[in-house]
């Protein structure tokens, strides 16, 4: 499988090894990993996906490029608008570009994806306005967009459920089908891909899902993008195996690959849904990538990793390699690179703008919100909340005077 040797993550920028299926301590964590695309810009074989990349055509390999570097321009403003006070936080993406946008392109429209909370480039892929996600971190919304449109469910903060919720509708999917089926419907069929992380793996809701996927022969695809650093916790210290050797104790495939290399994430998510959506359950994905910066805006690496090891992995950087192959290769041009920053400024500047002029919702939404029909007691509580609030009324006024 051609794997390029990727640096172990650890504490004191050694790492702590892994363990084998086999029980014997393996010093390569990047053993078995599917990789196409190296850091130097070439492009090697695999026996199985090499096939699934040659279906990529030189518009789509720069459309993966552009995405890319659109999604971390975005990144970029979204971190200096927290900064600047217009945003309660943010969660960065930088480095994981090629794992999100791989599988996310890998995705067809009827598929339904459910993400965690940093799954931005996931989101371009299937055309939500960026902007939009920030209304959940402005605190002005619980969500932001219509998950019906896109098929791009609200993001989740609580770590795994929704590993538990891409289950559950999976297996709707697989009911409908299943009648469309005897109905004589030619409609194609759907998937869901669930993403999460490296730290969430450990939540006992993976674990439930996991079991249920496999009993029910659900059609899902659960993505692990495996940035190596669960906030301050190295993988490591949670998993002695390598995660996507978890699959084989539920029965079904585990695949590591190479996170930073858009090429194959792509291959190996078409692979994998492609066996979803033709009844042979579902497939674990482990994208083996890197959180370049900082957890969240309320996060500082520095304090649990040392910037050796940081340095290293932004020689894997997958916008770097994907760049360089399309020169090598006369795909792409100065133009094209050129026009690639002008569309990201474009899309920072709409996404600052619309930011900047978000309005909070009425107080009175989220006593709307509370039951499907109106409440006797929401109703007390509500007037008790106005008659608190029109106490502050006085207050304003005066402190606006001059």
């Amino acid at each position: 499988m051609g794997a390029t040797q990727l640096p172990t993550p650890g504490i004191n920028g050694t790492g702590l090894g892994q363990q084998s299926p086999a029980g014997g301590a393996s010093s390569d964590p990047a053993a078995e990993m599917i990789q196409l695309l190296g850091p130097d810009g070439k492009l090697g074989t695999d026996p199985v996906f090499s096939d699934y990349a040659k279906r990529l055509d030189p518009e789509q390999l720069r459309g993966f490029y552009a995405d890319m570097a659109k999604v971390r321009r975005f990144d970029q403003e979204a971190t200096a608008l927290q900064r600047q006070g217009e945003l309660a936080l943010w969660v960065p993406l930088t480095g994981q570009e090629a794992a999100q946008i791989g599988s996310g392109r890998a995705t067809q429209r009827q598929d339904y994806i459910f993400p965690t909370y940093r799954e931005h480039g996931v989101a371009l892929t299937r055309d939500v306005d960026l902007a939009e996600l920030l209304k959940l971190f402005r605190g002005i919304s619980n969500g932001g967009w219509d998950p019906t449109e896109n098929n791009f469910h609200l993001y989740t903060l609580v770590l795994a459920a929704q590993t538990l919720h891409s289950v559950g509708y999976a297996m709707g999917i697989q009911r409908d089908q299943k009648l469309a089926d005897a109905n004589g419907s030619n409609d194609p069929k759907a998937a869901v891909v669930a993403y999460f992380g490296d730290g969430a793996s450990s939540e006992g809701d993976v674990h439930e899902s996991m079991v249920f996927a496999a009993s029910y022969n659900a059609p899902v695809v659960f993505f692990c993008q495996n940035n190596h650093w669960a906030i301050s916790v190295p993988t490591e210290v949670q998993t002695k195996v390598p995660l996507f050797n978890r699959a084989k104790g539920y029965g079904f495939p585990g695949i590591r690959v190479d996170g930073n290399d858009v090429i194959a994430v792509h291959a190996v998510t078409e692979w994998a849904l492609e066996h979803a959506r033709e009844g042979r359950g579902p497939v674990l994905i482990e994208a083996y990538t890197y959180r370049v910066g900082a957890h969240t805006t309320a996060d500082d690496p520095t304090k649990y990793r040392e910037s050796a090891e940081e340095k290293a992995w932004r020689g894997k950087d997958p916008l770097d390699r994907l760049e360089k192959y399309l020169r090598s290769e006369g795909l792409a041009d100065e133009a094209f690179f050129e026009q690639v920053k002008v569309e990201g400024d474009k899309l920072a500047a709409h996404v600052r703008s619309t930011t900047q002029s978000l309005q909070g919702p009425d107080f009175r939404e989220s006593f709307a919100g509370v039951y499907a029909e109106p409440h006797p007691l929401v109703a007390e509580e509500l007037a008790w909340f106005e008659e608190y609030s029109a106490g502050f009324e006085g207050d304003e006024e005066e402190g606006t005077g001059n």
